[in-house]
């Protein structure tokens, strides 16, 4: 009887039964990781920096996101929460959401992979991101500049670079033709499922998809400027103003007064300035005079 090679085996059997139960527990860690809600990990995607698809990609018969009632996803609607140090609150509602700023796009380095709502994201489909929508939020968004516009389906959160409104899927920017740029001016409109399926214009929007308005040659093409503050008092206003005398600006820094009655409101801007970078490049400016997280304002 050969006891020790038996004394040999019986050790090797138990050090391999080990190394599986290390190795399962590994890939389970490493699943529910990746798993896990909360902001997007970058330790998750395969490329480092995000980009449009490798080959060229037929967008044409793309259709807008249709609305329609759903309950709000189980995911991605905390009544507030953090990224990157900085708080944001959840809307309870998108009625009568309505506003303008910055658009941005993501596509190849997160798509295939789950968004906020709890969906995968779809480059291809007609989606967005929003810091404050509930989720899902259907909306209207057009291109100040051309006069396009697209309706997505709001199912994630971001952008969460400054100065940005909205992040679209690459499908809905290469609708809206800011692709070149990677940034638009844009209105962004909250729609209402139970009227948009009552409404018989809406109706028509959606047979004749996908829309490729043209703008007209009256349009009036937007002006962007950065808002640092608005005052009841005009001594406030002129304080802050007075804050960035001797600075060299990208555009002309001024005071404007808002409402004719006893309550008017006065607002330091500079601008209008010429495009989303010099804004971006003049936020970190304000930043590093003390003046932070200015408004992005489209007129």
């Amino acid at each position: 009887m050969n006891t020790g090679s038996n004394s040999t085996d019986t050790r090797n059997a138990r050090l391999n039964r080990y190394v599986a139960r290390c190795m399962y527990a590994g890939a389970l860690c490493t699943l529910l990781a990746a798993c896990s809600p909360g902001e997007r990990n970058t330790s998750r995607y395969a490329q480092a920096r995000d980009s449009a698809p490798f080959q060229a990609v037929d967008l044409s018969t793309v259709r807008d996101a249709v609305p329609r009632v759903e309950p709000k996803s189980r995911y991605g609607n905390p009544a507030s929460y953090m990224v990157r140090g900085k708080r944001y609150t959840t809307l309870a509602s998108s009625k009568g959401y309505r506003q303008r700023g910055i658009a941005s796009w993501y596509g190849t380095k997160f798509h295939g992979h789950r968004t906020s709502s709890g969906e995968p994201y779809d480059m291809y489909r007609m989606s967005a991101a929003h810091k404050t929508l509930p989720l899902p939020t259907y909306a209207r968004v057009r291109n100040l500049r051309n006069g396009r516009s697209v309706i997505v389906k709001v199912n994630d959160r971001g952008p969460f670079h400054e100065n940005r409104l909205i992040d679209l899927s690459y499908a809905a920017a290469a609708r809206l033709g800011i692709l070149g740029k990677g940034t638009g001016l844009v209105e962004v409109e909250a729609i209402d499922p139970q009227v948009y399926a009552g409404g018989k214009a809406d109706r028509k929007v959606a047979a004749s998809q996908p829309k490729t308005a043209q703008p007209s040659a009256t349009t009036r093409q937007p002006s962007l400027y950065l808002q640092l503050g608005a005052f009841s008092e005009r001594s406030n206003a002129e304080r802050l103003k007075a804050r960035l005398s001797g600075t060299e600006l990208p555009g002309e820094l001024r005071i404007t007064r808002k409402g004719t009655g006893p309550k008017p409101v006065f607002r330091v801007r500079i601008g209008p300035l010429a495009n989303v970078e010099t804004a971006d490049r003049l936020t970190h400016l304000l930043a590093d005079k003390g003046i932070r997280a200015p408004q992005v304002v489209i007129d």
